[in-house]
């Protein structure tokens, strides 16, 4: 978090890290650095992309079955070869499709400029063989590669896949330690949390949690000596009554930092949760269990982690937190016995996993439950849900930016060349929710700017119409998804959001996005004239933007630095800001 009046300075590091040389001449002469070459700049922005490879020829449309390795009736037809955007027209016939990508972090200026690119060791490197460190992510998975700074500032932590570049449906896989016999994708590979330095260096930390889905989110908690990962995502792709290591390994997980690289750390084992919610906290029947917590967002502020919820048809979608005071007497956690409140004044960050029942995890979850809705958010169930939290950013204490992703709906009208549904969203966009001592209230959504439902035009993308789908090719603006930001000096706050979209495509998750920007006035309760999103970057074909966070070694000092506003501020338009100053 950056607190008001705040400088961004650099932070040296207390321990090194595993330096990983990370990419072959060939990838260089793309315009990538080497890790021994990366020095990132103290208050600049690290940006996460996925780059998709193409892998057209182990695709045959008609022929290959899906998922690999697939036993009946588990099996459909793949009806797409491998060839970007076409590829992911493959998700109609196979909801578990995706294809493992390679991840590049970018390191740009506070208004878009780009300074350096930085990718993540990957199998299709030179080098790089089963035996060193690397990870990947799944591209069309949209909820993936949130970025956020460590407790301390020192490095930036986010969630991948221990599996080779072009693999198939592991974003819906089994963990190795975690199998659920249900899921019909067979495979197995570990989910992994990568943390990387000042110096562009990465460690990697390799979890059985997330079996049959994936993880989003993690935040180092490296304060006094500490080395735990608070992490946020969710799992299960099987049948109704999932294995228990597949419930307790889903939302909020503790996971300790390992100290070796990954082919010498051992199997992590059972999962760690260490946060748990279900709906019958707030006097609702019980639903599907270990889908209450199908967690997307995560935040740490003022010793309280936090985490969203904004998909899925169980649980609720909202904003929570986790209550370490302790449980009432009807079972519930001190901070809300009626499923609702908000942190104690003297609450702590957890610093270890729950000790649940494993006897009663299928019928009950992971009890007891140590979960709140935060006060004033949304407690109406996920199947009447007209709120879609993804990001969350702190302000201070009493202000608090919500990243609405919007609904998903592709409803187009062809004469206006609008999705229509996106377009008369009311909640999607940038929420901003105020404190008043007791609970929280929603004071305005900010969405000027962001062109919701209107198309934007990708070179060398598709134009025409996606015959698989019957709609256009060409995304629009849905919503925000992962969010950070910092107050300013003058009483302002500037916030940076990744866009979500719709479209044609076969999944929404791969369409090109945008990372945008705004300034918003931090004392005002009511929407200010003139405050609109700027354009700073757009995805291009075969690319998808998915976190943004500070860069590691950004820390705090008394002044704000006068370039860090940009010149891309209030009352700027949908204009793209990088030529900009």
């Amino acid at each position: 978090m950056i607190a008001n009046g705040s400088r961004l300075v650099g932070r040296p590091l207390s321990k090194p890290l595993v330096a990983i040389t990370l990419l072959a001449s060939t990838a260089l002469a793309s315009g990538f650095a080497r890790a021994d070459d990366v020095r990132f700049g103290p208050g600049h922005l690290l940006l996460s992309r996925a780059l998709f490879v193409n892998n057209a020829a182990t695709i045959t449309p008609g022929v290959t079955q899906l998922p690999p390795n697939c036993v009946s009736p588990n099996c459909v037809t793949a009806t797409a070869d491998g060839t970007y955007p076409t590829v992911f027209n493959n998700d109609l016939v196979d909801g578990s499709f995706g294809l493992t990508a390679r991840i590049v972090l970018d390191e740009l200026q506070l208004d878009g400029r780009h300074v350096q690119s930085l990718e993540v060791p990957n199998s299709s490197e030179r080098g790089i063989s089963s035996n060193n460190d690397q990870m990947v992510t799944s591209f069309s998975s949209k909820s993936e590669l949130s970025l956020n700074l460590s407790l301390d500032h020192r490095t930036v932590s986010f969630m991948g896949y221990l599996a080779p570049i072009g693999a198939i449906d592991v974003s819906n896989s089994n963990t190795p330690f975690v199998v659920d016999p249900t899921n019909p994708v067979p495979s197995s590979y570990y989910r992994v949390v990568a943390e990387v330095d000042e110096q562009g260096h990465f460690h990697f930390t390799k979890t059985n949690a997330y079996s049959g889905n994936n993880g989003r989110a993690a935040i180092l908690n490296d304060r006094h000596g500490g080395k735990v990962f608070y992490t946020a995502g969710n799992a299960g792709n099987g049948g109704k009554t999932q294995p228990v290591g597949v419930i307790v390994g889903t939302g909020a997980q503790i996971v300790t930092e390992a100290d070796v690289p990954l082919a010498q750390q051992p199997d992590p084992g059972q999962p760690t949760p260490v946060g748990s919610f279900n709906v019958t906290e707030l006097g609702q029947p019980i639903d599907k269990i270990g889908k209450d917590t199908n967690f997307r967002g995560l935040t740490v502020f003022d010793n309280v982690v936090y985490m969203t919820k904004g998909s899925g048809g169980n649980g609720v979608n909202t904003v929570y937190f986790v209550d370490t005071s302790g449980n009432a007497a009807n079972g519930n956690p001190k901070a809300c016995p009626n499923g609702t409140g908000v942190p104690s004044a003297s609450a702590s960050l957890p610093a270890t996993p729950i000790f649940y029942n494993a006897q009663t995890v299928q019928t009950a979850g992971v009890t007891p439950y140590n979960m709140c809705v935060l006060s004033g958010f949304p407690t109406n169930l996920a199947k009447t849900a007209t709120s879609f939290p993804f990001g969350v950013w702190f302000a201070d204490a009493r202000t608090l930016y919500v990243a609405d992703e919007g609904n998903g709906a592709t409803t187009y009208d062809a004469a206006s060349n609008t999705y229509t549904a996106a377009a008369s969203q009311t909640g999607a966009g940038l929420q901003k929710w105020v404190f008043n001592g007791t609970t929280w209230t929603l004071a305005y959504t900010l969405q000027a700017g962001l062109g919701l439902g209107v198309p934007y035009t990708i070179e060398n993308y598709p134009t025409g119409t996606n015959t698989a789908t019957k709609l256009p090719w060409v995304p629009a603006t849905d919503g925000l998804r992962n969010i950070t930001g910092r107050v300013n000096r003058d009483g302002s706050a500037t916030i940076w959001a990744i866009t979500s979209t719709v479209s044609g495509s076969g999944d929404q998750g791969a369409d090109p996005n945008e990372l945008v920007m705004i300034t918003d006035t931090l004392s005002a309760t009511a929407l200010p004239a003139g405050e609109s999103f700027v354009t700073l970057r757009t995805a291009k074909a075969g690319e998808a933007l998915r976190g943004v966070s500070f860069t590691p070694g950004t820390g705090f000092g008394r002044n704000e630095e006068a370039h860090d506003r940009g010149s891309c501020g209030r009352g700027q338009g949908k204009d793209d800001c990088r030529g900009a100053d």
